[in-house]
This record gives structure tokens, C-alpha cells and sequence, in this order.
């Protein structure tokens, strides 16, 4: 399952996963999604490697600052991965 997480000025939403084992390490994917004419842009990454799973549509510029939203954001997205997505009252 998909948790939302926040949506960019572009129109890219950001959605993560649930905690994921994989070799006993909690991983989290999370994916970047933008509509086009076309149809979609995506990315997916895993953390905590920041390991690429895909790419499609989006510059390097673009993946580059994911990389740097992801980072900033790390503790928040294992966070709300182990709660089950965030909890707005």
C-alpha cells in the first residue's frame, strides 16, 4: 500500500510505502508521480540505500533535488511508514 505525503508546486504527488524488510534492513519506497499530456512522469526510489528503482520523465536536475527532499526528510517517511501513512486530526 501507497501512503500520500505531500504534493509539489509542479504537480508532482510524493507517496510512500509501508516499512518493507528486505535482508533485515526497513526499507521504504517512495515514488514521485506527475501528470503530463502524455500521460506520466515517475520516479521511484528506496530508502535507505537512495537506490533508483526507476525513472521516467523527469531531468536529472529534478531526481537531484528529490535526492535532497528525500534526504531532508528521511526520519518523517520511516516515520509515517511505521504509523501507516500520516494522521491528520
Amino acid at each position: 500500500m501507497m501512503y500520500p505525503y505531500m504534493t509539489l508546486a509542479d504537480g508532482t504527488e510524493v507517496v510512500h510505502s509501508h516499512i518493507i524488510l528486505k535482508e533485515g534492513i526497513e526499507c521504504v519506497e517512495v515514488n514521485f508521480e506527475r501528470p503530463t499530456e502524455e500521460g506520466f512522469d515517475s520516479a521511484r526510489c528506496e530508502m535507505p540505500s537512495y537506490k533508483w528503482i526507476s525513472q521516467e520523465g523527469y531531468s536529472q536536475e529534478e531526481i537531484k533535488y528529490f535526492e535532497k527532499l528525500l534526504q531532508s526528510n528521511a526520519h518523517l517517511l520511516f516515520k509515517y511508514a511505521q504509523n501507516g501513512g500520516i494522521h491528520i486530526a
